[in-house]
This record gives C-alpha cells, sequence and structure tokens, in this order.
C-alpha cells in the first residue's frame, strides 16, 4: 500500500530541476501531482492551503536543488481558526 502523499513527493522528484528553475527557495503546495500554491514560508502555506484542502492531502515542500531536501507532510490538524 502506498503512503498517502507518496505520488506527491514522486511529482516533486520527477520535476525537481524544472520547479527550482520556478520556484528555487519558496515553498510549494502539491496536490494530485500538481503545484496549488506557492509561498514564502512553511507556516503560510500549511496556513492557507489548509483553508481550501484538508489536511493530509497535500505536500509541502521547500524548493531547492539540493540532494537533501525538507518536506513537510500535512498530517498535522490545526484549530479552525488561527489567532
Amino acid at each position: 500500500m502506498a503512503k498517502p502523499l507518496e505520488a506527491q513527493f514522486q511529482y516533486y522528484l520527477d520535476h525537481q530541476d524544472e520547479l527550482v528553475a520556478k520556484y528555487n527557495g519558496r515553498v510549494i503546495v502539491i496536490k494530485d501531482e500538481e503545484v496549488i500554491g506557492v509561498f514564502d514560508d512553511v507556516v503560510e502555506a500549511v496556513i492557507e492551503t489548509s483553508k481550501t484542502h484538508e489536511m493530509g492531502t497535500f505536500l509541502v515542500q521547500k524548493c531547492q536543488p539540493e540532494l537533501e531536501m525538507v518536506t513537510f507532510h500535512s498530517r498535522i490538524r490545526f484549530p479552525s481558526k488561527v489567532a
């Protein structure tokens, strides 16, 4: 059984060069093998995307060329209202 966000992460890996060329240094949100958001930081990406998409259904990824990548999965539930 595949992990829930495996396809999104594989999409990032498969398209990393073109994504880095377009979004280098930004935080991108991937859902259904498509970039659905571009942000300056992880917190903003999670908060804004969770307003319209269910947590656990999208991948938040720092877009960078390095081999060591930082990936943030949207598995954590935040309160419905953020102060």
